[in-house]
């Protein structure tokens, strides 16, 4: 790639900066960690010119006109998953929603909107292969932040659960979830509610990349999510969700017994 003469510029003072006796541990650090950074704006400014010039101005001009996407996404904010992996041109079709462990109670008021403001007919949850959240909460993740214990202690997964089968369950419980709040739209036919697993790892040993669907408004039986077709058209699908069950959050302390008085 092309690097921008502005950045190399600024690449080479920061490379020539001397650093003063105090700075001897740190400043080689530091020159890393800003070539990194200048590297990175160096790619995504020769990558944003080639995609400017490979798309017409039609293309832009009709994004500029607003939004009407097909479907809101809500994927893990893992970064090996992206949105190119399932469908090559997302500009305009996806309202993307990314979380911790692709949920929809840590992310509720986005997930609404692509429903409720956009009208996307379909909302698909995502989860992925080796995800780093659910095998948080298969252990102890009590030394992590609050903010991270939050978005973890709302990742409902069985502790005994392997990593893939807890990233299934996790899906089909944020199907579960998401059933029960837009159950109107479901019923009336303006929403359908999808769960996938993209496989970049293979560990289903169905080819690596490859996007499962196991999950239709509540309807996780394989031989039935063969026929979609049939199964949209159908009036069986599941109204009434099954939740995975609560687990006890590996940072909470088990509280103490209430004293007895005699």
């Amino acid at each position: 790639m092309k690097p921008l003469p502005f950045f190399l510029l600024v690449a080479s003072m920061v490379l020539a900066t001397p650093g003063s006796a105090s700075d001897t541990h740190s400043a080689p650090v530091a020159v890393n960690q800003n070539v990194a950074i200048l590297t990175f704006l160096n790619e995504i400014a020769a990558d944003n010119g080639v995609y400017m010039v490979t798309h017409k101005i039609e293309f832009f001009a009709g994004l500029a006109k607003g939004q009407t996407p097909r479907a809101t996404v809500v994927t893990c904010s893992d970064s090996r998953v992206q949105a190119n992996m399932f469908d090559r041109s997302p500009e305009g079709e996806l309202f993307t929603v990314r979380n911790i462990g692709n949920q929809l109670v840590t992310a509720e008021g986005s997930v609404e909107y692509g429903v409720h403001h956009l009208h996307t007919p379909i909302l698909l949850f995502i989860g992925h292969s080796r995800c780093g959240a659910i095998a948080a909460v298969s252990e102890n993740y009590s030394k992590e932040s609050p903010a991270i214990r939050r978005e973890l202690d709302t990742l409902t997964i069985p502790k005994e659960l392997n990593n893939l089968d807890g990233v299934k369950a996790n899906v089909n419980y944020q199907v579960s979830v998401a059933m029960l709040k837009f159950s109107d739209e479901i019923e009336s036919g303006q929403l359908t509610v999808i769960g996938a697993v993209m496989d970049f790892a293979d560990d289903l040993h169905q080819g690596a990349g490859k996007l499962h669907l196991i999950n239709v408004n509540g309807e996780t039986d394989a031989t039935k999510l063969k026929n979609v077709s049939a199964l949209l058209t159908s009036k069986k699908t599941k109204s009434t969700p099954v939740p995975v069950p609560k687990k006890n959050t590996p940072h909470e302390k088990t509280p103490p017994a209430e004293p007895v008085h005699h």
